[in-house]
Protein backbone atom coordinates (compact mmCIF):
# COMPACT_ATOMS: atom_id res chain seq x y z
CA UNK A 1 0.00 0.00 0.00
CA UNK A 2 1.08 3.44 -0.36
CA UNK A 3 1.29 5.58 2.76
CA UNK A 4 -1.17 8.72 2.40
CA UNK A 5 1.93 11.56 2.99
CA UNK A 6 -0.50 14.37 3.97
CA UNK A 7 -2.58 11.78 6.50
CA UNK A 8 0.81 11.10 7.85
CA UNK A 9 2.09 14.46 8.50
CA UNK A 10 -1.38 15.26 10.60
CA UNK A 11 -0.86 12.01 12.50
CA UNK A 12 2.45 13.29 13.48
CA UNK A 13 1.50 16.45 14.27
CA UNK A 14 -0.67 14.72 17.08
CA UNK A 15 2.68 14.17 18.61
CA UNK A 16 4.51 17.30 18.57
CA UNK A 17 5.08 19.13 21.66
CA UNK A 18 5.29 23.41 21.22
CA UNK A 19 8.26 24.47 23.34
CA UNK A 20 6.28 26.95 25.14
CA UNK A 21 3.83 24.36 25.70
CA UNK A 22 6.26 22.18 27.39
CA UNK A 23 7.88 24.94 29.66
CA UNK A 24 4.14 25.86 30.74
CA UNK A 25 3.58 21.99 31.84
CA UNK A 26 6.81 21.52 33.81
CA UNK A 27 5.81 24.65 35.51
CA UNK A 28 2.49 22.70 36.34
CA UNK A 29 4.14 20.31 37.49
CA UNK A 30 6.36 22.37 39.81
CA UNK A 31 2.74 23.74 41.24
CA UNK A 32 1.38 20.37 41.51
CA UNK A 33 4.57 19.49 43.84
CA UNK A 34 3.98 22.34 45.96
CA UNK A 35 0.85 21.58 46.62
CA UNK A 36 1.04 17.53 47.15
CA UNK A 37 3.88 18.40 49.77
CA UNK A 38 1.32 20.94 51.91
CA UNK A 39 -1.53 17.58 51.70
CA UNK A 40 -3.43 19.81 49.15
CA UNK A 41 -5.84 17.42 47.36
CA UNK A 42 -5.61 19.23 44.27
CA UNK A 43 -2.52 17.90 43.25
CA UNK A 44 -1.94 15.22 40.61
CA UNK A 45 1.22 14.09 42.42
CA UNK A 46 1.28 11.61 45.32
CA UNK A 47 4.61 13.23 46.65
CA UNK A 48 4.94 10.32 49.05
CA UNK A 49 7.64 10.58 51.66
CA UNK A 50 10.21 7.59 51.50
CA UNK A 51 11.28 8.14 55.00
CA UNK A 52 14.77 8.09 53.71
CA UNK A 53 17.74 10.33 53.15
CA UNK A 54 20.70 10.37 50.85
CA UNK A 55 23.66 8.22 51.46
CA UNK A 56 26.90 9.89 52.42
CA UNK A 57 28.97 7.85 50.37
CA UNK A 58 30.84 6.74 53.14
CA UNK A 59 28.78 3.90 54.36
CA UNK A 60 30.34 0.56 54.88
CA UNK A 61 29.22 -3.12 55.90
CA UNK A 62 27.61 -6.15 54.98
CA UNK A 63 24.04 -5.82 54.38
CA UNK A 64 21.46 -7.99 52.28
CA UNK A 65 18.97 -6.60 50.03
CA UNK A 66 16.28 -7.71 48.67
CA UNK A 67 14.48 -6.58 45.33
CA UNK A 68 10.80 -7.93 44.89
CA UNK A 69 8.91 -5.67 42.06
CA UNK A 70 8.21 -8.23 39.27
CA UNK A 71 8.14 -11.79 38.70
CA UNK A 72 11.72 -12.42 39.47
CA UNK A 73 13.30 -12.04 42.68
CA UNK A 74 16.69 -11.33 43.74
CA UNK A 75 18.45 -11.32 46.72
CA UNK A 76 22.05 -10.07 47.33
CA UNK A 77 24.42 -9.89 49.87
CA UNK A 78 26.56 -6.86 49.30
CA UNK A 79 29.52 -5.13 50.87
CA UNK A 80 29.45 -1.47 51.35
CA UNK A 81 33.23 -0.43 51.01
CA UNK A 82 32.64 3.16 51.86
CA UNK A 83 33.56 6.16 49.43
CA UNK A 84 31.32 5.05 46.63
CA UNK A 85 32.81 1.89 46.40
CA UNK A 86 30.94 -1.67 46.61
CA UNK A 87 30.75 -5.21 45.75
CA UNK A 88 28.06 -8.15 45.27
CA UNK A 89 29.27 -10.95 47.71
CA UNK A 90 26.49 -13.57 46.47
CA UNK A 91 23.02 -12.97 44.33
CA UNK A 92 20.59 -15.16 43.82
CA UNK A 93 17.79 -15.15 41.76
CA UNK A 94 14.53 -17.15 41.19
CA UNK A 95 11.43 -16.62 39.22
CA UNK A 96 8.08 -16.31 41.42
CA UNK A 97 6.75 -18.88 39.00
CA UNK A 98 7.66 -21.81 37.28
CA UNK A 99 5.16 -23.49 34.58
CA UNK A 100 4.39 -27.31 35.95
CA UNK A 101 6.38 -26.52 38.59
CA UNK A 102 4.99 -23.55 40.95
CA UNK A 103 3.30 -20.16 41.07
CA UNK A 104 3.69 -18.15 44.09
CA UNK A 105 1.65 -15.38 42.13
CA UNK A 106 -1.77 -17.12 41.73
CA UNK A 107 -4.73 -17.02 44.32
CA UNK A 108 -3.87 -20.17 45.42
CA UNK A 109 -1.17 -19.34 47.13
CA UNK A 110 -0.51 -17.46 50.46
CA UNK A 111 1.68 -14.69 52.07
CA UNK A 112 3.30 -17.66 53.75
CA UNK A 113 4.14 -19.73 50.57
CA UNK A 114 5.03 -16.26 48.92
CA UNK A 115 7.16 -15.50 51.44
CA UNK A 116 8.72 -18.48 52.43
CA UNK A 117 9.92 -18.47 48.86
CA UNK A 118 11.57 -14.94 49.13
CA UNK A 119 13.00 -16.49 52.92
CA UNK A 120 14.70 -19.21 51.26
CA UNK A 121 16.45 -16.71 48.55
CA UNK A 122 17.89 -14.74 51.44
CA UNK A 123 19.13 -17.69 52.85
CA UNK A 124 20.83 -18.88 50.02
CA UNK A 125 22.53 -15.10 49.79
CA UNK A 126 23.56 -15.37 52.86
CA UNK A 127 24.93 -18.82 52.56
CA UNK A 128 23.27 -20.15 55.13
CA UNK A 129 25.28 -18.35 57.50
CA UNK A 130 22.58 -18.12 60.81
CA UNK A 131 24.68 -16.59 63.07
CA UNK A 132 25.92 -13.24 61.90
CA UNK A 133 23.51 -10.68 62.06
CA UNK A 134 22.67 -9.15 59.27
CA UNK A 135 20.59 -5.73 58.47
CA UNK A 136 18.43 -6.31 55.25
CA UNK A 137 16.94 -3.84 52.76
CA UNK A 138 13.80 -4.47 50.85
CA UNK A 139 12.98 -2.62 47.38
CA UNK A 140 9.21 -3.28 47.32
CA UNK A 141 8.36 -2.40 43.86
CA UNK A 142 3.82 -2.29 44.59
CA UNK A 143 1.64 0.54 45.93
CA UNK A 144 1.85 0.11 49.11
CA UNK A 145 0.89 2.95 52.22
CA UNK A 146 4.01 3.93 53.84
CA UNK A 147 4.35 4.66 57.78
CA UNK A 148 7.99 4.94 58.27
CA UNK A 149 11.02 3.26 56.69
CA UNK A 150 10.28 -0.21 57.86
CA UNK A 151 6.30 -0.43 57.58
CA UNK A 152 5.13 -0.38 54.21
CA UNK A 153 1.73 -2.25 53.63
CA UNK A 154 0.42 -3.69 50.14
CA UNK A 155 -2.52 -1.22 49.16
CA UNK A 156 -3.46 -3.82 46.32
CA UNK A 157 -1.45 -5.97 43.95
CA UNK A 158 -0.57 -4.87 40.35
CA UNK A 159 0.86 -6.68 37.39
CA UNK A 160 -1.08 -9.78 37.67
CA UNK A 161 -0.24 -10.59 41.36
CA UNK A 162 -3.19 -12.00 43.02
CA UNK A 163 -1.53 -14.17 46.22
CA UNK A 164 -3.51 -14.02 49.42
CA UNK A 165 -3.16 -12.40 52.55
CA UNK A 166 -0.58 -9.66 51.56
CA UNK A 167 -2.77 -6.94 50.76
CA UNK A 168 -2.97 -4.82 53.66
CA UNK A 169 -0.18 -6.40 55.59
CA UNK A 170 3.17 -4.82 56.83
CA UNK A 171 5.18 -6.57 53.80
CA UNK A 172 8.86 -6.41 55.76
CA UNK A 173 6.81 -8.46 58.89
CA UNK A 174 5.74 -11.11 56.57
CA UNK A 175 9.14 -11.08 55.33
CA UNK A 176 10.76 -11.64 59.21
CA UNK A 177 8.12 -14.10 60.26
CA UNK A 178 9.43 -16.28 57.11
CA UNK A 179 13.03 -15.50 57.73
CA UNK A 180 12.17 -16.97 61.55
CA UNK A 181 10.48 -20.20 59.63
CA UNK A 182 13.46 -20.61 58.01
CA UNK A 183 15.75 -20.53 60.91
CA UNK A 184 17.19 -17.12 59.43
CA UNK A 185 16.53 -14.98 62.11
CA UNK A 186 19.60 -12.88 62.09
CA UNK A 187 18.51 -11.32 59.18
CA UNK A 188 17.09 -8.29 60.45
CA UNK A 189 14.68 -6.45 57.76
CA UNK A 190 14.99 -2.73 58.55
CA UNK A 191 13.84 -0.85 55.26
CA UNK A 192 11.36 -0.87 52.69
CA UNK A 193 11.21 1.61 49.78
CA UNK A 194 10.67 1.34 45.80
CA UNK A 195 12.10 0.95 42.82
CA UNK A 196 12.34 4.48 42.42
CA UNK A 197 13.88 5.69 45.34
CA UNK A 198 16.37 2.99 45.10
CA UNK A 199 17.66 4.18 41.85
CA UNK A 200 18.16 7.30 43.34
CA UNK A 201 19.71 6.08 46.67
CA UNK A 202 22.38 4.06 44.40
CA UNK A 203 23.54 6.84 41.87
CA UNK A 204 23.79 8.93 44.65
CA UNK A 205 26.61 6.70 46.54
CA UNK A 206 28.13 6.55 43.17
CA UNK A 207 28.17 10.13 42.32
CA UNK A 208 27.57 13.27 44.36
CA UNK A 209 25.31 15.70 43.39
CA UNK A 210 22.70 13.24 42.63
CA UNK A 211 19.30 14.71 43.46
CA UNK A 212 16.73 13.60 41.06
CA UNK A 213 16.04 9.59 40.13
CA UNK A 214 13.84 8.44 37.35
CA UNK A 215 12.65 4.77 35.82
CA UNK A 216 11.87 4.96 32.58
CA UNK A 217 10.64 1.60 31.64
CA UNK A 218 7.27 -0.24 31.36
CA UNK A 219 6.24 2.30 33.56
CA UNK A 220 7.73 5.70 34.73
CA UNK A 221 8.09 7.58 38.25
CA UNK A 222 10.36 10.25 39.62
CA UNK A 223 11.97 10.64 43.07
CA UNK A 224 13.68 13.73 44.14
CA UNK A 225 15.77 14.92 47.48
CA UNK A 226 13.18 16.98 49.18
CA UNK A 227 15.35 19.69 51.26
CA UNK A 228 12.47 21.47 53.76
CA UNK A 229 9.14 22.16 52.68
CA UNK A 230 5.60 20.53 53.48
CA UNK A 231 5.18 16.79 54.30
CA UNK A 232 9.53 16.31 54.56
CA UNK A 233 10.37 17.83 57.74
CA UNK A 234 13.66 17.12 57.65
CA UNK A 235 15.78 15.99 54.33
CA UNK A 236 13.60 13.66 52.99
CA UNK A 237 13.34 11.36 49.50
CA UNK A 238 9.94 12.38 48.09
CA UNK A 239 8.46 9.65 45.90
CA UNK A 240 6.12 11.55 43.67
CA UNK A 241 3.98 8.74 41.59
CA UNK A 242 5.08 11.02 38.42
CA UNK A 243 2.70 8.62 36.25
CA UNK A 244 -0.14 9.81 37.85
CA UNK A 245 0.20 13.59 36.36
CA UNK A 246 -2.54 14.79 34.61
CA UNK A 247 -1.78 18.19 33.31
CA UNK A 248 -0.85 17.62 30.42
CA UNK A 249 -2.58 17.70 26.66
CA UNK A 250 -3.46 14.57 25.09
CA UNK A 251 -3.78 14.29 21.68
CA UNK A 252 -6.81 11.42 20.27
CA UNK A 253 -4.90 8.50 20.52
CA UNK A 254 -4.11 9.13 23.95
CA UNK A 255 -7.66 9.55 24.97
CA UNK A 256 -8.37 6.30 22.77
CA UNK A 257 -6.02 4.49 24.75
CA UNK A 258 -7.19 5.82 27.71
CA UNK A 259 -10.61 4.79 27.25
CA UNK A 260 -9.49 1.47 26.37
CA UNK A 261 -7.22 1.02 29.49
CA UNK A 262 -8.04 -0.91 32.67
CA UNK A 263 -8.21 2.23 34.54
CA UNK A 264 -9.71 5.08 32.11
CA UNK A 265 -8.83 8.53 33.81
CA UNK A 266 -5.91 7.23 35.59
CA UNK A 267 -1.77 7.63 35.13
CA UNK A 268 -2.32 10.39 32.19
CA UNK A 269 1.58 10.88 32.02
CA UNK A 270 2.55 7.32 32.46
CA UNK A 271 0.15 6.60 29.41
CA UNK A 272 1.77 8.95 27.42
CA UNK A 273 5.23 8.15 28.08
CA UNK A 274 6.27 4.55 29.39
CA UNK A 275 7.11 1.71 27.53
CA UNK A 276 3.95 -0.34 28.07
CA UNK A 277 1.80 2.35 26.52
CA UNK A 278 3.81 3.34 23.28
CA UNK A 279 3.32 0.63 21.34
CA UNK A 280 -0.55 0.33 21.69
CA UNK A 281 -0.21 4.30 20.97
CA UNK A 282 1.85 3.48 17.85
CA UNK A 283 -0.51 1.43 16.52
CA UNK A 284 -4.02 3.10 17.34
CA UNK A 285 -1.99 5.75 15.05
CA UNK A 286 -1.00 3.66 12.27
CA UNK A 287 -4.69 2.56 12.57
CA UNK A 288 -5.81 5.67 11.78
CA UNK A 289 -3.39 5.87 8.46
CA UNK A 290 -3.95 3.14 6.67
CA UNK A 291 -7.58 3.22 7.66
CA UNK A 292 -7.70 0.18 9.39
CA UNK A 293 -9.51 -0.85 12.88
CA UNK A 294 -7.24 -1.96 15.51
CA UNK A 295 -4.06 -1.29 17.58
CA UNK A 296 -2.55 -4.39 16.34
CA UNK A 297 -0.44 -5.33 19.34
CA UNK A 298 2.61 -3.26 18.92
CA UNK A 299 5.27 -3.34 21.90
CA UNK A 300 7.88 -0.73 22.69
CA UNK A 301 10.16 -3.03 21.80
CA UNK A 302 8.75 -3.62 17.73
CA UNK A 303 8.77 0.20 17.47
CA UNK A 304 12.84 -0.25 18.90
CA UNK A 305 13.23 -2.79 16.45
CA UNK A 306 11.32 -1.17 13.51
CA UNK A 307 13.21 2.34 14.45
CA UNK A 308 16.77 1.08 14.31
CA UNK A 309 16.29 -0.81 11.10
CA UNK A 310 18.91 0.34 9.06
CA UNK A 311 18.94 -2.05 5.91
CA UNK A 312 18.86 -1.04 2.65
CA UNK A 313 15.23 -2.84 2.06
CA UNK A 314 13.77 -2.15 5.77
CA UNK A 315 13.51 -5.32 5.94
CA UNK A 316 12.87 -6.25 10.00
CA UNK A 317 10.49 -2.85 9.48
CA UNK A 318 8.07 -4.44 6.89
CA UNK A 319 8.07 -7.98 8.56
CA UNK A 320 6.87 -6.54 12.00
CA UNK A 321 4.09 -3.78 11.02
CA UNK A 322 3.35 -6.75 8.26
CA UNK A 323 2.77 -8.93 10.79
CA UNK A 324 1.07 -6.63 13.25
CA UNK A 325 -1.65 -5.58 10.71
CA UNK A 326 -2.20 -8.20 8.01
CA UNK A 327 -0.94 -5.55 5.40
CA UNK A 328 1.68 -5.57 2.84
CA UNK A 329 4.38 -2.51 2.63
CA UNK A 330 6.53 -0.97 0.70
CA UNK A 331 10.27 0.53 1.99
CA UNK A 332 8.81 3.56 1.28
CA UNK A 333 6.22 2.84 3.73
CA UNK A 334 8.49 1.23 6.68
CA UNK A 335 10.66 4.20 6.01
CA UNK A 336 7.41 6.54 6.80
CA UNK A 337 6.15 4.38 9.74
CA UNK A 338 9.65 4.72 11.18
CA UNK A 339 9.23 8.10 11.39
CA UNK A 340 6.17 7.87 12.87
CA UNK A 341 7.70 5.68 16.00
CA UNK A 342 10.32 8.83 16.29
CA UNK A 343 7.64 10.68 16.57
CA UNK A 344 6.22 8.72 19.49
CA UNK A 345 9.89 8.90 20.93
CA UNK A 346 10.44 11.99 20.46
CA UNK A 347 7.40 13.05 22.42
CA UNK A 348 7.99 10.61 25.27
CA UNK A 349 11.48 11.85 26.31
CA UNK A 350 10.38 15.46 25.97
CA UNK A 351 7.63 14.29 28.71
CA UNK A 352 10.16 12.62 30.56
CA UNK A 353 12.63 15.37 30.64
CA UNK A 354 9.85 17.90 31.86
CA UNK A 355 9.46 16.03 34.78
CA UNK A 356 12.65 16.33 35.97
CA UNK A 357 12.96 19.99 34.95
CA UNK A 358 9.67 20.78 36.55
CA UNK A 359 11.86 19.29 39.63
CA UNK A 360 14.91 21.03 39.69
CA UNK A 361 12.26 24.38 39.24
CA UNK A 362 10.79 23.64 42.16
CA UNK A 363 14.52 22.66 44.02
CA UNK A 364 16.34 25.86 42.72
CA UNK A 365 13.37 28.07 41.91
CA UNK A 366 12.39 29.10 38.08
CA UNK A 367 14.45 32.36 38.56
CA UNK A 368 17.05 30.82 40.80
CA UNK A 369 20.49 29.43 40.36
CA UNK A 370 20.90 25.69 39.33
CA UNK A 371 23.34 23.68 40.75
CA UNK A 372 25.70 20.80 38.66
CA UNK A 373 23.59 17.74 39.60
CA UNK A 374 22.98 14.33 38.01
CA UNK A 375 19.72 12.84 37.24
CA UNK A 376 19.95 9.12 37.92
CA UNK A 377 17.53 7.42 35.47
CA UNK A 378 17.09 3.42 35.19
CA UNK A 379 14.63 1.49 32.83
CA UNK A 380 14.79 -0.55 30.00
CA UNK A 381 13.27 2.66 27.66
CA UNK A 382 15.87 4.65 28.61
CA UNK A 383 18.57 2.05 27.92
CA UNK A 384 17.03 0.95 24.89
CA UNK A 385 14.78 2.67 23.12
CA UNK A 386 16.82 4.15 20.23
CA UNK A 387 16.57 8.27 20.43
CA UNK A 388 15.67 8.88 23.63
CA UNK A 389 18.53 9.89 25.22
CA UNK A 390 19.01 12.18 22.67
CA UNK A 391 15.84 13.79 22.74
CA UNK A 392 15.36 14.07 26.60
CA UNK A 393 19.15 16.08 26.46
CA UNK A 394 17.46 18.41 23.81
CA UNK A 395 14.29 18.68 25.42
CA UNK A 396 16.32 19.99 28.73
CA UNK A 397 18.18 22.29 26.18
CA UNK A 398 14.73 23.25 25.19
CA UNK A 399 13.17 24.09 29.21
CA UNK A 400 16.25 24.97 31.17
CA UNK A 401 18.68 27.00 28.55
CA UNK A 402 22.35 27.26 28.69
CA UNK A 403 21.61 25.56 32.32
CA UNK A 404 20.85 22.31 31.07
CA UNK A 405 25.17 22.28 30.80
CA UNK A 406 24.63 21.72 34.33
CA UNK A 407 22.78 18.98 34.42
CA UNK A 408 23.93 15.20 33.05
CA UNK A 409 21.41 12.29 32.86
CA UNK A 410 23.48 9.20 34.15
CA UNK A 411 22.23 5.48 34.31
CA UNK A 412 20.99 3.81 37.68
CA UNK A 413 21.63 0.76 35.84
CA UNK A 414 20.50 -2.36 38.50
CA UNK A 415 19.92 0.11 41.11
CA UNK A 416 17.02 -1.81 43.14
CA UNK A 417 19.40 -3.99 45.24
CA UNK A 418 22.09 -1.58 45.91
CA UNK A 419 19.72 0.83 46.83
CA UNK A 420 18.12 -1.60 49.39
CA UNK A 421 21.13 -2.23 50.85
CA UNK A 422 22.03 1.89 51.55
CA UNK A 423 18.49 1.95 53.08
CA UNK A 424 19.33 -0.73 55.71
CA UNK A 425 22.88 1.43 56.35
CA UNK A 426 21.59 4.67 56.93
CA UNK A 427 19.51 3.38 59.49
Amino acid sequence: MAIDDEKLEDVKKEFQIDPDILRATAGAMRYDMRLGLEGDTGSTLKMLKSYTHLPSGDETGEFVAVDFGATNVRAMLIHLLGHGQYEVVRKVSEPLAKPGEYDYTDEASSAEDMFDFVAGLVDKAIDGDHETEYKLGHTFSFPSDQADINDARLIAWTKEFKTKGVEGQNVNELLADALKRAGAANVKPCAVINDTVAALLAAAYLHENTYIGSIYATGFNDCYLEPYAGKAEQPMVINMETGGFYKVIPNRYDIMLDEASEAPGEQRLEKMVSGRYMGWLYGLAISDIIGKEGDFGFTSIDISNIVSDESDDRHEAVRILSEHTGMSFSTADADKLQDLGLVVIRRSAKLAAMSWAGIIWHLEGEQGEIRHQHIAVDGSVYRKMPRVKEEAAQALYELLGDDADKVDIIPADGGSCLGAALAAAMI
